[in-house]
């Protein structure tokens, strides 16, 4: 008996804790996976929208004036990420974000379609 409470005891509550941290970890894991996965696609979404912008105006499909308006757009979105990713990303901030890059994309197809030369 004395071998039962100084070798399996202590072995028994170790695995019974086990089964009560192990949930808690389970969870925790696909919630950083979803905070990678949110950030990685609103970091792709900028930098493909800057690169869109420098293409048209490579292209001459938008002036530079209407081109470096935009670009200020996406400062400005980028400036808005930087305070949002400081605690994490929730699922409204990736909304908003997001909202403000399809704007930016709409934007863009007015201006490559209007052929005025000029912002707005």
């Amino acid at each position: 008996m004395r071998q039962f409470t100084k070798f399996i005891a202590p072995a028994l509550i170790a695995v019974t804790s086990l089964g009560a941290i192990a949930p808690g970890i389970a969870e925790a894991a696909p919630n950083r996976h979803v905070q990678a996965a949110r950030h990685y696609d609103i970091r792709s979404d900028i930098q493909g929208l800057r690169a869109n912008i420098d293409r048209a105006a490579a292209r001459r499909t938008i002036s530079q004036r209407e081109a470096s308006g935009l670009r200020r757009d996406v400062v400005d979105i980028q400036r808005l990420y930087g305070q949002y990713s400081r605690g994490g990303l929730s699922a409204q901030e990736t909304r908003i974000l997001g909202n403000r890059v399809n704007k930016v994309y709409a934007s863009l197809r007015m201006e490559r379609h209007d052929y005025d030369r000029r912002r707005g």
